[in-house]
């Protein structure tokens, strides 16, 4: 388990690292998957390298493979669904191109975790239904499709089976609008955060930061803030007063007011003091969100948002905002590590960091997988102070 020190069997070490990558939210997403298939595809690829042996060209071909049958497959449905409702099929892909299953494993496989993944029915249930859902360590179910996915190629190869035409249902999945395997790779068209919370909440936030820097407000003078979005940001919870940090990752207004009144790096990382900064949930109150009827047509193919700040009697109107890190303007290898090193500044000592990050040039330029397993291995629990709120 990644940084602890401690061991676990291939499946609970696969949990427990998918858990911590979901619960950070700091994962990848994709947008035709409308999800993130790092923190399933990731920690399989590596617990199950680690079972098999696996060099570090297995290991790198089965996270291609992962994200490719994972977002294939997701983009092919014909409902929306939450990341653990479809990345169970990319678990089952990445584990079964390590473990080198035959053709018929690999069909009952899919069918297994495709109709044992979580169902998620509530969390993707039409936007603006009633009730809102409550954030809660559930998320998006991820964890537990690793779980279901993984227990489904066990399964599988002991002769269970499963209902192989799952996927030839035209009520559920809709390939005829999806590229074809390998045409262009879906890995190469991820997008990264830069905060640590729901994708739906970085356009507004990006604007309100924007804003908040060019006209040098002071976030505390502020009377209203206005967001106009698309309808699947007005999804999520949006709490005010929220009593833990899931809360804060799924409320457009809190982090919105946080990155106002403590700055952008509050939110790389979240932690505990973010609950009772002063100020920010009366400012979150002064938030409210509307649904644009032109931004709303390009979502999910993008997530934008156009904010209005009143302050001292004047009104400051962003431009249509799109998160930074997005594919089409991909954050660079330089700002990847600068947000590798705020996010983990509570966790690790700068020897730490380092460590790590000579274990990833020498993956990168010599091929040399070892150093990264074994900093990997190692235990990077570390409390350091951090500022009083």
């Amino acid at each position: 388990m990644w940084f602890t020190g401690t061991g676990s069997s291939v499946v609970g070490a696969a949990w427990a690292n998918s858990a911590a990558a979901s619960m950070l939210d700091l994962d990848d997403g994709h947008r035709r998957a409308r999800g993130h298939p790092g923190a399933a595809v990731i920690p399989v690829a590596f617990a199950v390298a680690a079972e098999m042996g696996a060099g570090l060209e297995d290991l790198i071909a089965s996270i291609v493979i992962g994200y490719e049958v994972g977002v294939s497959i997701a983009a092919a449905r014909t409902t929306y669904g939450t990341t653990g409702t479809w990345s169970s099929y990319a678990v089952v892909a990445t584990a079964a191109a390590l473990r080198c299953a035959s053709c018929s494993v690999v069909e009952h496989a899919l069918a297994i975790a495709g109709e044992s993944a979580p169902n998620s029915l509530f969390m993707s249930a039409p936007p603006l239904s009633f009730p809102t859902p409550e954030s809660s360590d559930i998320k998006e179910g991820i964890p537990w499709s690793v779980v279901t996915g993984m227990l489904a190629l066990d399964l599988a190869e002991g002769g269970f089976t499963g209902p192989r035409n799952i996927l030839d249902s035209g009520l559920l999945y809709r390939f005829a609008d999806v590229s074809p395997l390998g045409e262009s790779l879906h890995i190469c068209n991820a997008y990264y955060k830069l905060y640590c919370c729901c994708r739906h909440v970085h356009p507004p936030l990006e604007a309100t930061l924007k804003l908040i820097e060019q006209y040098q407000l002071d976030a505390k003078a502020i009377e209203a803030i206005d967001i106009e979005t698309y309808g699947g940001a007005l999804r999520i919870a949006n709490q005010t007063c929220p009593a833990t940090l899931v809360d804060v990752q799924y409320s457009i207004p809190y982090c919105v007011a946080l990155a106002g009144l403590a700055g952008r790096e509050s939110l790389l990382p979240l932690t505990i003091d973010c609950l009772t900064y002063e100020g920010v949930s009366a400012l979150a109150n002064k938030v409210s969100l509307t649904v644009d009827a032109e931004i709303d047509k390009q979502f999910p193919a993008r997530t934008l948002a156009r904010v209005t700040i009143v302050c001292g009697g004047r009104r400051y109107v962003s431009e249509v905002t799109e998160p930074r890190g997005e594919a089409g303007d991909s954050l660079s290898w330089e700002e990847l590590k600068a947000k590798y090193v705020a996010a983990t500044r509570f966790h690790a000592t700068g020897a730490q960091q380092k460590q790590l990050l000579a274990a990833v040039e020498e993956l990168r330029s010599k091929a040399d997988l070892e150093p990264l397993k074994a900093c990997m291995s190692t235990s990077f629990e570390k409390s350091i102070a951090r500022p009083n709120a």
